[in-house]
């Protein structure tokens, strides 16, 4: 059976392609549109997953939407009248859209699928719905390479499930329980997010980052004032604080007069203040999981736990989580947010439309986020001559070692190689690369190639054979748990890789999976004695991650990079 999965029309839409219940591909359409985050119908990113898997459309046999908009609706409506008249501003704003679009979601779909090929009645006799937080739940637990495990997901919001706790074994996945709309984990710290002047589903991991430069002064008010906390982990926020129910704002004044000032302004500078605000929330966020955790662990009775949502891209989170020792083994859906929703969906669909279906565990069914487009040497080398761009094509050794001494002596690299990742972790494929040895280096990419803020981390690749001894941690191949380095020695020798906490976000690099990436450590390693390269994606602020050759020219040009590796191919800044 071969399903295409689709997430859209909220934020980060992407298509997924599963056959026989193997990820095939899987892309963001923001990679595409140059849109960051876009919401589109994901076009673009289903004609690339047919192509990939060698298919027309005729031969799906389902396509499969991540969430029902109709049980969405009802949550909206819903929540609009137990408000009334109080939410009429948001209401008025928002219901012309839903009678117009999503209310006809199958129709709308249908309509842009028939682009791909096909006619109307053929995808309405395909087109098949699964709920948001069930796709998010097979998105962790398929893919994992657990044969059992408890299941969380926590995000702002899908239909009414704000989160929920599942039991995963074999081919099935058992619901356990769920907390609901409004009472949410991801709503929360968006709401601070806003607060500090963030934009939501967007700024959650500058937040995330700003938090390791303050203390949790503010902490206590919230739990005494915002959350009210539960033995079970789940919670219940006090409404009156907050105003996404029924305004067009996360937060209302009387939230602002509890922290003494109005929400910042994006142009404002940070202050102490906003750094312990950002400080308390990331620990309340902390122990919310850990209780959660815990209950999952007594309901499921599991050793091993899996996540997704995209609360679960908060890796100083994941990192208190795995070392409060509460699971044995932690594996997160490394597309935990929407994206991921769409391979959730198609996986969801092949699991459990049949009482027949076998699951193989043991592998990593997300191949190491390797599932998006790739180019070859010629069509790079076609590219850059279009372009006029000069180029030099070395052997693979050759490549290997130029790229090493280059980064050796403080050169910042654009690194293209093989597969796109799917995600918004750049792991070694489409990634700016640079050497860890001086703080400077955080300095010079965050002000000059990247342009954003300076409080924001950088995370280090490491051999994975070589992590023990660099990191307090086992393996970590989707750089989703921050950890602390072996000692202040090692700390010392890559001090671009660590943060103002102590804390590193560690990708473990392995041969198998990342065969290129892993030989250019092993070069460098050999010329500095360090096996760590700070890694950061390709991309510059307000910009997707790099998709194509012309992406990568004009990037490394805005960014100033000093050299390009695409394949074989370099392009060096001084040429």
């Amino acid at each position: 059976m071969k399903i295409l999965g689709l997430s859209a029309f909220y934020h980060d839409a992407a298509a997924c392609l599963v056959d026989g219940g193997k990820i095939v591909a899987a892309a963001q359409e923001e990679r595409f549109s140059r849109i960051k985050n876009d919401p589109a119908f994901p076009l673009q990113a289903a004609r690339f997953c047919l192509a990939e898997a060698g298919l027309a459309p005729q031969d799906l046999d389902a396509v499969v939407f991540y969430e029902k908009p109709i049980t969405k609706f009802d949550r909206i409506i819903e929540t609009y009248l137990s408000i009334a008249p109080r939410g009429f501003t948001s209401f008025r704003a928002s219901f012309p859209l839903w009678m117009k679009e999503k209310l006809n979601m199958k129709a709308k779909l249908v309509g842009h699928l028939t682009a791909l090929g096909g006619d109307a009645a053929f995808w309405r006799e395909r087109l098949r719905f699964s709920e948001h937080h069930l796709s998010h739940a097979a998105s962790a637990f398929y893919p994992s390479p657990f044969g059992e495990a408890a299941v969380v997901t926590l995000d702002g919001t899908g239909e009414w499930s704000t989160g929920s706790l599942w039991h995963g074994r074999g081919a099935q996945l058992t619901p356990l329980a769920e907390m609901r709309f409004p009472h949410s984990l991801g709503l929360l710290y968006s709401a601070f997010t806003q607060y500090l002047g963030f934009r939501v589903n967007d700024g959650e991991y500058k937040l995330m980052g700003l938090a390791s430069f303050g203390t949790p002064h503010y902490a206590e008010l919230i739990r005494k004032t915002l959350v009210h906390l539960r033995a079970d982990g789940s919670f219940q926020l006090d409404m009156a604080y907050f105003d996404f129910t029924r305004g067009l704002t996360m937060t209302n004044a009387r939230f602002h007069a509890l922290f003494g000032a109005p929400p910042r302004r994006p142009e404002e500078p940070l202050t102490a203040q906003h750094q312990d605000i950002a400080c308390s929330i990331q620990q309340v966020t902390e122990e919310i999981i850990l209780g959660i955790a815990r209950h999952a662990r007594g309901l499921s009775g599991a050793t091993a736990l899996c996540m997704a949502g995209g609360v679960a891209l908060n890796c100083t989170a994941n990192g208190v989580l795995k070392r409060a020792g509460i699971f044995e083994d932690i594996w997160i859906q490394p597309a935990a947010g929407d994206a991921g929703g769409a391979i959730g969906a198609a996986l969801a669909y092949w699991y459990l439309s049949s009482a027949e279906r076998e699951r193989t565990s043991g592998l990593d069914g997300m191949h190491g986020a390797l599932l998006g487009p790739s180019f070859s040497n010629e069509e790079i080398v076609s590219a850059l001559e279009r372009l006029g761009v000069p180029f030099q094509v070395y052997s693979h050794e050759q490549m290997l070692q130029k790229t090493a001494e280059a980064l050796a002596a403080g050169k910042v690299v654009g690194w293209v190689q093989g597969r796109a990742e799917f995600g918004p972790r750049a792991l070694g494929a489409r990634s700016i690369l640079a050497s860890a040895a001086t703080a400077e280096m955080k300095e010079k990419i965050n002000r000059v190639v990247k342009r954003r803020e300076p409080f924001r981390p950088f995370a280090p690749a490491v051999l994975a054979e070589k992590a023990g001894a660099w990191f307090e941690m086992d393996d970590s191949p989707y750089m989703l748990f921050t950890c602390t380095p072996k000692d202040a020695a090692q700390a010392a020798r890559i001090p671009a890789a660590v943060h103002v906490d102590g804390t590193s976000r560690v990708q473990t690099v392995h041969r198998e999976t990342h065969p290129v990436f892993h030989a250019l450590l092993e070069r460098y390693e050999a010329i500095t004695g360090v096996p760590v390269l700070l890694n950061t994606s390709f991309n510059v602020k307000d910009e997707p991650i790099v998709n194509s050759v012309e992406d990568a020219v004009r990037c490394m040009r805005g960014a100033g990079l000093d050299l390009l590796v695409m394949g074989e191919v370099m392009v060096a800044r001084s040429e």
